[in-house]
């Protein structure tokens, strides 16, 4: 667990290391006029896409890390099951299930395992088995478990009632994940028509208005939106400085509607992060790309 742990950080650092190199170039090849404000702009997106990539890899490997455990645990208490009916104290049903396949929790079954084996009591064991996995779902089911075994009651019946719970879990979530399958694509949908909507009102909206004289002073210039301020004073706008704001408004709005996708389809905010990669990537490129293509 820990060269993951190492392999994992090192990814992270090369992802970072790859983007401030794509910056830093582009910087320079910026501030020597080989680049223009727009073309930078596109650049630097791509940049961060570099940089994050790795963290966004990550928070996936994770969630499916985490949907594989509730599944196997099932597994694994079902086995346990079967070995407590059988008569074997569940010590040993432990030790007898070390070397059977449970993916991405065989390490923690392993080391559940061999804690019994060298002597250390199964309340112990049983208890770094829920820290070192850090499942809400599986916390619970282990604390069942573990007053079971130290109150010395019906141990199979309680596994057993442990196996349908997680089961009924898995199938809720399941049920859930299809049912709003509808409101996450929906929730992609609405959020590239509001995209669409900024890009009209960047590229033929605004160049329009900008041809306007409001406030009836001064003469009508060829692209600047000219309006009078209280006190008589006339300020004049490029339409750059209105389109402007629009990037960060999309930003912000991508940022956020990922944290609510997320929230709605997967229950937690932690979720929904890379989906706000998503969209504030894509926001960040089609806002450069747009500007860069269509001035």
């Amino acid at each position: 667990m820990e060269f993951k742990k190492k392999n994992k950080m090192n990814a992270n650092w090369i992802g970072l290391i790859a983007g401030a190199s794509v910056i830093i170039i582009s910087l320079i090849l910026f501030l020597y006029g080989l680049l223009d404000v727009r073309l930078f702009s596109f650049i630097a997106g791509i940049a961060g896409i570099i940089a994050g990539l790795p963290f966004f890899m990550s928070l996936l490997v994770e969630s499916k890390k985490e949907a594989d455990i509730e599944h196997m645990f099932l597994e694994f208490s079902r086995d346990l099951v079967e070995g407590v009916k059988s008569g074997t104290p569940i010590s040993k049903s432990i030790i007898n299930v070390k070397n059977k396949d449970y993916g991405n929790m065989n390490p923690y079954v392993e080391k559940l395992a061999n804690q019994i084996a060298l002597g250390i009591p199964v309340k112990d064991a049983l208890d770094t088995f829920a820290r070192d996995i850090k499942n809400s779902v599986i916390s619970r089911a282990i604390s069942l478990i573990r007053e079971a075994e130290v109150s010395g009651g019906r141990i199979e019946s309680i596994l057993e009632s442990v196996a349908f719970s997680i089961s009924q879990i898995e199938k809720l979530k399941k049920e859930r994940k299809a049912a709003i399958y509808n409101l996450t694509v929906q929730g992609y949908i609405i959020f590239f028509i509001f995209i669409l909507i900024m890009l009209v009102m960047q590229f033929k909206i605004i160049p329009i208005v900008s041809g306007l004289n409001l406030g009836g002073a001064g003469d009508i210039s060829d692209n600047p939106l000219q309006g009078v301020v209280p006190g008589g004073t006339s300020v004049k706008i490029n339409a750059a400085d209105l389109a402007t704001p629009f990037l960060f408004l999309l930003l912000t709005q991508g940022f956020f509607a990922g944290l609510v996708i997320g929230k709605i389809s997967e229950g937690s905010v932690k979720g929904g992060l890379k989906h706000s990669f998503i969209l504030v990537a894509v926001s960040w490129l089609i806002s450069t790309g747009a500007k860069l293509l269509l001035g």
